[in-house]
């Protein structure tokens, strides 16, 4: 293969939107013939159980690299260095910390898979991919999960997350092989998340 020059800031945020762009088209194409398959019930459970998978993953994944860094599992050390989980351009047109009622959040605006998903008149099948946070938080440590105050497949401008304890029933619904766990994916008791 021929050697190639470096690429711009910007044709290497182009080269990872077509990757996210893709991610986003199996993602769908997986869950409409887990629905067509299993009827919506079935499939949508094997989706989320499909995600809880894909989300442990990750979360172990980023549990190693922070134990390699001599660092502990908090959250405050997810995706600290070598642990970071998401490409720092492309995927969305820009982030940042936001104080949300005293508290910071990150948000992310600009979803290139929520844009995909809404393409294709698929933001509910699109949201189940989001699930992918809180699963990837608990499985780097299960006393704490990311969920969605805000997310673009549910119609929201941005995504908004809040990091928080995890009950111990949501710790127990992870652990087990057909529990749901879903509960997790939610900031607070007063519904501010919308599923």
């Amino acid at each position: 293969m021929p050697e190639q020059a470096a690429l711009t800031y910007d044709e290497a945020a182009h080269e990872v939107r077509l990757v996210s762009r893709r991610i986003a088209l199996l993602h769908l194409a997986f869950s409409q013939a887990a629905i067509e398959t299993l009827g919506d019930v079935a499939g949508r459970r094997l989706i989320t159980d499909a995600i809880k998978t894909y989300g442990t993953l990750i979360g172990h994944e980023v549990w190693s690299a922070v134990l390699r860094q001599g660092l502990d599992p908090t959250p405050e050390n997810f995706g600290v260095g070598d642990s970071r989980c998401l490409p720092r351009l492309g995927m969305h047109t820009r982030s940042e910390t936001a104080a949300v009622d005293g508290e910071l959040q990150p948000r992310a605006y600009g979803c290139v898979m929520a844009d995909v998903w809404e393409e294709y008149g698929a933001q509910g099948l699109g949201r189940l991919y989001c699930l992918v946070d809180p699963a990837k938080y608990m499985a780097y440590n299960p006393n704490y999960t990311m969920a969605h105050v805000r997310a673009r497949p549910s119609g929201d401008a941005f995504c908004e997350f809040c990091i928080r304890p995890t009950t111990e029933e949501e710790r127990a619904a992870f652990a087990a092989r057909d529990g749901d766990w879903t509960s997790a994916d939610r900031c607070d008791e007063e519904g501010k998340h919308r599923p």
